[in-house]
């Protein structure tokens, strides 16, 4: 996956096929061009926002790049593993599986939240995951191997800001898993790792974030700025180029402009 020109290693991505989870706005958006950009068919899933995905991949299309949409309701592990049972059977293969797609759903204490709303973050933040790798697996295999990228938070360390302790508890389940399952399927070729993002502008804190918050956090970020979309996208190439980071699997890493140093 990646070419060299003297001593600098240039990440290509040509003949692979990508499946970007949520690239319909923010860092799933960002991911899904980048990784156009370098040569990838990426396919860019949307549940809901299917005018944002398509934008994503008139994106990729604009810069020469190749790109496909597809719509996942990812709330149900069904939904899950019918995307890559779409994607694989529509291009034989999936070489970089992105697992971008979560939501807060809504600042809620735990004191007033239901069973039904716990359950809803669950199943969309970490059952999604669960079972689009699950299924990606033999497909993976198949091929000689892989990556998996999963998108955690910064949350999972801390335990999240007011209201999202749901949320942050399944954040945290995502960092284990990718850990876990980085163990399980070393031998088979197939790398796992994760993308811990910190206060990223994007449409997420749009809909649950207040001003008052926001400058709140970002008071607390010694970088004294909240990241973009775009200051994710090489760190989620880099994990999913065996050429950059062959000998990576298991490991979780922290974009944050240092508002957490573990």
């Amino acid at each position: 996956m990646a070419a060299r020109g003297g001593d600098v290693t240039v990440l290509d991505f040509t003949g692979q096929v990508v499946l970007v989870t949520g690239a319909g706005s923010g860092i799933g958006a960002a991911v899904a061009e980048g990784f156009g950009r370098h040569g990838a068919h990426v396919v860019v899933h949307y549940g809901h926002n299917r005018e944002g995905a398509e934008k994503t991949a008139g994106a990729i299309h604009e810069a020469g790049g190749a790109a496909s949409v597809v719509s996942a309701d990812l709330s149900s592990a069904a939904g899950a593993t019918r995307l890559v049972d779409e994607v694989a059977a529509a291009h034989g293969r999936i070489d970089v599986l992105v697992n971008n797609a979560g939501d807060l759903l809504g600042r809620t204490p735990i004191a007033e939240m239901t069973d039904e709303h716990f359950a809803r973050v669950m199943d969309l933040n970490i059952t999604s995951v669960f079972a689009a790798s699950r299924q990606v697996i033999p497909v993976m295999r198949s091929n000689g191997g892989g990556s998996i990228v999963n998108i955690t938070s910064i949350a999972a360390r801390t335990g999240g800001a007011g209201g999202s302790v749901a949320y942050a508890t399944s954040k945290g389940a995502v960092s284990t898993f990718t850990r876990g399952l980085a163990k399980e399927l070393a031998r088979d070729g197939i790398r796992v790792n994760g993308v811990a993002p910190g206060i990223i502008v994007t449409p997420f804190h749009d809909r649950h974030t207040s001003q008052q918050q926001m400058d709140g956090m970002v008071a607390t970020i010694p970088m004294g700025r909240a990241g973009t979309p775009e200051e994710c996208v090489g760190t989620v190439l880099y994990l999913a180029s065996p050429a950059m980071s062959g000998y990576v699997t298991g490991q979780v890493i922290e974009i944050n402009g240092g508002q957490l140093t573990p």
